[in-house]
């Protein structure tokens, strides 16, 4: 699937913005996406570059010296956000765009693509704190939920009202 959304950013003349690492599934989107003709912004910071082994051969590579700073020029590059399944610092940076969206520090879509039903648990829970007054509904609008990448990424494009290839700036 990580495959499949690098191949489809590439496809459509688009640019992959995300962390900088060479391996794992974001690895393997950010070679997909190059595979396919598009660019990739990498982003890491100096303490990762070699516990990470960060992917040198990005159109563009980032070296920063936080974590902060690695998020904040992320957010800044790109146009719209995707969450594919992945660890806490997925979550963490997931509900980190989430939260600035719901406080107006962004206004770029935001898509979870849940493989295999990965994010159904959490899903159910989020529903569970909205049920129990923690959390409006209006938040929950706010991301787009999709299993299918050839499907989920053209929504983003389209609520990021950006016209692929000519002034996208990054997914």
């Amino acid at each position: 699937m990580a495959e499949r959304v690098g191949a489809w950013i590439g496809r459509h003349g688009g640019r992959l913005v995300y962390g900088g690492g060479q391996y794992g599934l974001m690895g393997r989107v950010a070679d997909a996406t190059l595979a396919a003709g598009g660019t990739v912004v990498g982003i890491i910071p100096q303490t990762l570059v070699e516990r990470e082994c960060a992917k040198r051969d990005c159109t563009e590579l980032h070296i920063v010296q936080t974590m902060h700073q690695r998020k904040q020029m992320m957010a800044e590059r790109a146009d719209a956000f995707v969450v594919l399944p992945g660890g806490i610092g997925t979550l963490e940076e997931a509900f980190e765009v989430w939260s600035w969206r719901q406080l107006g520090v962004h206004d770029k879509p935001i898509g979870w693509l849940n493989v295999d039903g990965y994010y159904d648990a959490l899903l159910t829970f989020l529903a569970q704190t909205v049920r129990a007054g923690f959390v409006g509904a209006a938040p929950m609008n706010l991301i787009t939920v999709g299993d299918n990448p050839e499907t989920l990424l053209p929504q983003l494009v389209q609520a990021a009202g950006v016209q692929a290839p000519a002034d996208w700036r990054g997914i």
